[in-house]
């Protein structure tokens, strides 16, 4: 039988607690609900009023996996939606703002991504996000010499920048924003990536093009545009391990001489919350939010 569980009031079938979804360590659905639950006061602060997209991987990551932005069949009445603009007409897609509905996401699996804009401002980007991905052989260590170089060159223009390991094998750089439209911070952020490949050349590539990444870090620009989305702070990825996309000190950036220096499980992240608090909780801060250059 299923087991029921009250959450602030609402009743929850949390399901399949036992069944093991990452074979590599034996992590468990039951420990994914716990990871969520042990950082729900940081996770949900950076889902608020963002229109959430799920990867969902309900057998582990060697299983199926498909991305999921329309509200689910089954979702729950209580469970808050936002209309969102698309290309081809209007949807409704959920908003995680309560300790309820995200252990109901949690529920089926998730993984937790979201624009770089608010869903009472649709396009308005109110933070500009650089996905550092690393072409092999290259890794994250790369990727923190091009994050360093990133950091002053934004502060020249007058803004902060705050550093996430992706989860996955690079590393995502956010910066907090007056809002702004989406077609101005995808045209700022493609220039930075186009400045950073001609200073750093040997390091950088600013396109897509498969051909040009091996060694090298491609500057993924593309995420600031509206239709994008991006993992969220502390949601857990899909890989072999329960990593988790982690906020890093500029310390740790600097320090990181090995992949493995970057690398944050699911049970890293209750004690780096103690110790640092949310690294990232100056993109909720107004008084952090910079402006473009005219």
């Amino acid at each position: 039988m299923t087991p029921i569980t009250e959450v602030e009031g609402r009743r929850l079938a949390l399901s399949n607690l036992d069944k093991v979804l990452y074979p590599a360590s034996g992590f468990t659905k039951g420990e994914l609900l716990h990871y969520y639950a042990t950082t729900a006061g940081s996770l949900l602060a950076h889902l608020y009023n963002r229109p959430v997209s799920f990867l969902r991987f309900p057998d582990g990551p060697d299983g199926q996996r498909f991305f999921a932005k329309n509200v689910p069949p089954g979702t729950p009445a209580w469970v808050k939606t936002a209309e969102v603009p698309r290309s081809e007409g209007v949807s409704r897609q959920i908003l995680v703002q309560d300790f309820a509905t995200l252990m109901w996401a949690a529920n089926l699996v998730t993984e937790f991504h979201t624009p770089q804009w608010q869903a009472d401002a649709p396009a308005r980007a109110d933070r500009l996000v650089l996905d550092l991905d690393p072409g092999e052989p290259a890794d994250i260590v790369q990727c923190c010499e091009i994050a360093l170089w990133l950091r002053e060159r934004l502060a020249a223009d007058g803004l902060h920048t705050y550093a996430k390991t992706s989860g996955s094998k690079g590393m995502h750089l956010l910066v907090p924003l007056v809002p702004t439209p989406s077609e101005q911070v995808s045209a700022y952020a493609k220039g930075l990536a186009q400045e950073a490949e001609h200073e750093l050349p040997h390091l950088v590539v600013h396109r897509m093009t498969r051909s040009l990444r091996p060694g090298k870090v491609f500057v993924d620009h593309s995420q600031n545009s509206a239709a994008k989305t991006t993992a969220s702070p502390y949601t857990l990825r899909a890989r072999p391990e329960p990593t988790v996309s982690a906020p890093v000190t500029w310390e740790e950036v600097e320090s990181c001489e090995h992949a493995s220096d970057l690398v944050f499980l699911a049970d890293d992240i209750a004690p780096r919350l103690q110790r640092y608090g949310d690294l990232l909780g100056p993109l909720i801060n107004l008084n952090r939010a910079g402006r473009l250059p005219s």
